[in-house]
């Protein structure tokens, strides 16, 4: 029986993590669940899964959830991000937490030594050094759920690291890759509608941007100690291929389906086990051709920045993913235009000083640093 603590519980992640489980129905129980806002979702999965712990955002919703089901023990704010992930009777933590909020459960889940199941790339876009450093010294184990770096995992295991010549994130290039018209008009409404992936709404704009691929290069060099110069990305509007590894002798080992998340959350939860999914088995013939382009990095510099951000070292992805992260809200507030989310970051990293990260202290203090320096440029908009 696989024990976990879902973190997230009513985003998108959250949700088919949920889906997953009602799958694997008998080899998984849910010890604890989280959420934000959404408490009236949460309520359904609690009376659904009958977790012993359960976490809201929000300290005024704990009423709210404990007059309804008085024998959980319910937790609230940054003590739900701490305590949860380390329960003594928690086998996975999956963080679906979205955005650097992330952070802290990542955090509390390697400490406690812990196998963490994350699509939270912000806590690897952060702390990536310092939370790999910490799972080797505590037998944590870190399993991205996201589609891209699960693909990655799976192929690795064709060669030794050694043979690796480079790593090949592929990305759908969201609804704007191949788009003609003016960036600085498009509109919320138009970004969030992304082609092949259903998705919440931050990741759906840092992918019409490729800043979610600019992410993700910054996620791989820390999750598998490549060096950034050997990861590279390809447009695949289909999502189909996942992504590759390419190693020395020229072969190419890519993992493909069609695109459901629902497929590396289960391959994270049950590894080393492979077990019969939900999902719609691949068709080639169905699929009839799989396309790649390259990204045009003057139209879309996203990636770019965060090779940039990830070669300067020290804070730099740190003011990075915070300064992106409140760029895409004041964008999604309809406060700044879209090509003005890049071009922000851009400012920040060269505003900002770069400083050395020793701690998982020093990485909340620099996050503090860049949330200063946005508050005093949204001054002007």
């Amino acid at each position: 029986m696989i024990k976990i603590a879902l973190l997230g519980s009513t985003g998108s992640i959250g949700t088919q993590t949920l889906d997953v489980v009602r799958h694997l129905a008998g080899r998984v129980k849910v010890v604890a669940l989280s959420a934000g806002r959404n408490v009236e979702l949460l309520a359904r999965q609690i009376g659904e899964f009958s977790p012993r712990v359960v976490g809201v955002a929000n300290c005024d919703d704990v009423e709210k959830i404990s007059a309804k089901f008085p024998q959980i023990e319910v937790l609230c704010g940054d003590e739900a991000l701490e305590k949860i992930p380390q329960l003594d009777d928690v086998d996975v933590v999956v963080n679906a937490v979205v955005g650097s909020a992330g952070l802290l459960p990542s955090w509390y889940a390697v400490v406690a030594g812990k196998r963490l199941c994350t699509a939270n790339k912000e806590s690897l876009v952060m702390a990536g050094e310092i939370l790999m450093r910490e799972a080797k010294s505590r037998g944590a184990e870190i399993f991205p759920i996201d589609s891209e770096h699960s693909a990655l995992f799976q192929a690795m295991f064709s060669g030794k690291k050694s043979e690796i010549r480079r790593l090949i994130l592929t990305a759908s290039g969201g609804p704007f890759w191949n788009y003609s018209g003016p960036l600085d008009e498009i509109t919320p409404q138009q970004a969030l509608a992304h082609p092949t992936w259903s998705m919440g709404a931050k990741i759906t704009i840092d992918s019409a941007t490729l800043m979610n691929k600019g992410l993700e290069l910054i996620e791989a060099h820390y999750l598998f100690d490549i060096p950034p110069e050997q990861i590279d990305v390809l447009i695949h509007p289909q999502s189909i291929v996942h992504s590759i590894v390419e190693f020395v002798d020229g072969s190419q080992i890519a993992q493909m389906s069609y695109p459901d998340m629902r497929l590396p959350i289960q391959y994270a939860l049950t590894y080393p086990e492979r077990l019969p999914s939900q999902i719609r088995y691949l068709d080639l013939f169905d699929v009839g051709k799989l396309e790649f382009y390259r990204y045009n990095p003057e139209r879309f510099p996203a990636i770019e920045v965060a090779r940039r951000a990830l070669n300067m070292g020290g804070s730099a992805t740190i003011v990075l993913n915070v300064v992106n992260e409140l760029a895409v809200l004041a964008f999604l507030e309809g406060r700044i235009r879209f090509t003005d989310i890049v071009k922000y970051v851009i400012e920040a990293l060269d505003d900002i000083k770069n400083e050395q990260i020793l701690s998982i202290n020093d990485v909340f203090r620099i996050e503090q640093v860049a949330k200063k320096w946005w508050h005093k440029k949204s001054l002007d908009f």
